[in-house]
């Protein structure tokens, strides 16, 4: 973990070198504060209706699964319940129309996909809810405590005088520098498994793969470069992803 900062310098050095600023250093976000509400308010329409349609297809249609249908399709409302307390209450950051564009056609193809998968689209007969269901649901609820419970606790410390300025290291991120992003790993697990379909499990796959190779190096530069050698001190004693692992 010693060398963490080191990398750090080096992933900002490189990410200058190629002409970006600083606020491009993020793992292709721009961290600076906006309220951004007409963006924000968008993002969360076009997710309303990408929610509105699995509840569609969910209810409407008749499928081989039809319970497992009904099942996923609460999940994308939990989801969708979360993504409003991210965007309106937690997210202070600038998100600009291409991103929430982007976001959402993405958050289709998980959302419905992970539905038409689990309804039985591929199969002709139902599959029993069993023990893998319950640790489908489990890891579902864990995931989202970690993503939306650590970004609360991160927030509530942020509007303490004492903390402006300050590297937050306290509650569930002292397990872990990005304890949010392995909460996403751990829902979108649970998520796939729910479908019962080895295929979901490439939604999960390219979230880590893009946590660990683009947004993770690219956002611990920026906290270098913003807390200097308070993030080098919390990143040398601290796990990067998931806790007490990496």
């Amino acid at each position: 973990m010693q060398d963490r900062g080191r990398v750090s310098r080096v992933w900002l050095s490189v990410l200058k070198g190629l002409g970006m600023s600083s606020t491009e250093t993020t793992g292709g976000v721009d961290r600076a504060h906006d309220r951004s509400f007409g963006p924000k308010l968008i993002f969360a329409v076009l997710h309303g209706g990408i929610v509105g349609l699995c509840l569609w297809l969910a209810f409407a249609l008749e499928w081989a699964d039809p319970a497992r249908a009904k099942l996923l399709a609460g999940c994308a409302v939990l989801y969708f319940l979360r993504h409003l307390i991210t965007l309106f209450a937690l997210l202070k950051r600038k998100v600009d129309l291409l991103e929430a564009l982007a976001l959402s056609a993405f958050m289709a193809v998980f959302e419905i996909g992970f539905l038409l998968l689990g309804a039985g689209i591929l199969r002709d007969t139902a599959v029993p809810f069993g023990g893998m269901d319950m640790l489908a649901l489990g890891l579902i609820a864990l995931g989202s405590y970690l993503n939306t419970g650590s970004e609360l606790q991160r927030r509530i410390w942020k509007k303490r005088p004492e903390s402006k300025g300050r590297c937050y290291t306290g509650g569930l991120f002292k397990y872990s520098i990005h304890i949010n992003y392995f909460g996403d790993m751990v829902l979108f697990t649970g998520w796939a498994l729910l479908t019962t379909s080895w295929l979901a499990f490439a939604i999960p796959l390219f979230m880590t793969v893009g946590f660990i190779f683009v947004h993770i190096p690219g956002l611990d530069a920026y906290l270098f470069q913003r807390y200097g050698a308070e993030f080098d001190a919390y990143a040398a004693k601290t796990a990067k992803l998931i806790p007490f692992v990496y």
